[in-house]
């Protein structure tokens, strides 16, 4: 594999890191200024997803295709469904500093159930990732109350569960999330209807708004950026793509307060640092039975 990243590698992967930061704040919107219920939000990504990947379910039926829908719907569907819901009272902020507990969550995960063996230095990384995003939940700020960053928080906890087990999966990441998206679909399709109400009114009352944020969701984040993400993981060492990856929350950050008014406070700036620099440990350091890009995967 090649040594460094060319500038046109580089200039992907900014793209990638504005498009997922940007996405925070785009749910964000749709569900609470747009007031999109957050399940309906859930259905109308994963179905935009599904019409333009819809031809790679036609090549051919993976093995184990149960496990394929219930790993893609936990890693897609159902992680993205409690981040928005926790999305309608919490910041774009405070949910990207929250997102950073998935890389710790995931070496957790291994360490459980696939004897993943951490010496002290991920350990660590683990402990100030954790303690930073555990602070940045717990500290009573503007960010949002702690009720929707838990659920933020329980969001990134399922997709991080699911995806120590997509290296079990002998199917492309692509194709993933085409099945991903049909198996989210017949989910939370009949959860909106049963549990959530006023979606088409929401949609009625802005519907170039709500259709901008889910074309935006759709097509730009979970077919673009998160296929040109996996294209960069193939063809270049995960040491150089990953890391890059950690750019994301700074810049959800400042997008949160240019364009939502988030309000930082110290609280979640000192949590933000420690996650950060844990999940920078965590990233650097090898794994036997994981892949670098299930650490730093696109979280919403």
């Amino acid at each position: 594999m090649p040594r460094s990243l060319p500038l046109s590698a580089l200039g992907i992967m900014l793209f990638c890191n504005v498009a997922w930061a940007m996405n925070v704040v785009v749910s964000k919107i749709a569900v609470s200024t747009l007031g999109l219920p957050p399940l309906f939000y859930t259905v109308l990504r994963s179905a935009t997803v599904l019409a333009v990947l819809f031809p790679l379910l036609l090549r051919q039926r993976p093995d184990r295709l149960p496990l394929v829908l219930a790993i893609g719907f936990a890693i897609t569907g159902g992680s993205f469904g409690l981040q928005f819901i926790g999305l309608q009272t919490a910041s774009p902020s405070a949910v990207g500093i929250v997102n950073l507990s998935g890389a710790p969550l995931t070496v957790l995960f291994a360490i459980i159930f696939l004897g993943e063996e951490v010496r002290w230095r991920r350990g660590l990384g683990m402990a100030l990732a954790l303690g930073g995003v555990g602070l940045a939940i717990g500290a009573p700020s503007e960010a949002g109350d702690p009720v929707g960053l838990g659920f933020a928080f329980a969001g990134v906890l399922v997709g991080a569960f699911a995806s120590v087990f997509v290296k079990r999966l002998e199917v492309e990441s692509v194709t993933l999330q085409a099945w991903a998206g049909l198996a989210s679909l017949l989910v939370m399709l009949p959860a909106t209807l049963a549990l959530e109400s006023g979606q088409w009114e929401a949609v009625s009352a802005a519907p170039l708004a709500a259709a901008g944020c889910v074309l935006f969701a759709g097509v730009v984040v979970s077919v673009g950026a998160h296929s040109a993400y996996f294209r960069l993981f193939q063809t270049y060492d995960a040491n150089l793509v990953v890391p890059l990856t950690l750019l994301t929350p700074l810049l959800t950050i400042a997008f949160g307060t240019l364009l939502t008014g988030d309000t930082i406070h110290w609280p979640l700036i000192v949590g933000g640092i420690m996650a950060l620099v844990g999940v920078a440990i965590i990233v650097i350091r090898p794994s036997r039975t994981i892949f670098k890009w299930q650490l730093m995967r696109p979280k919403i």
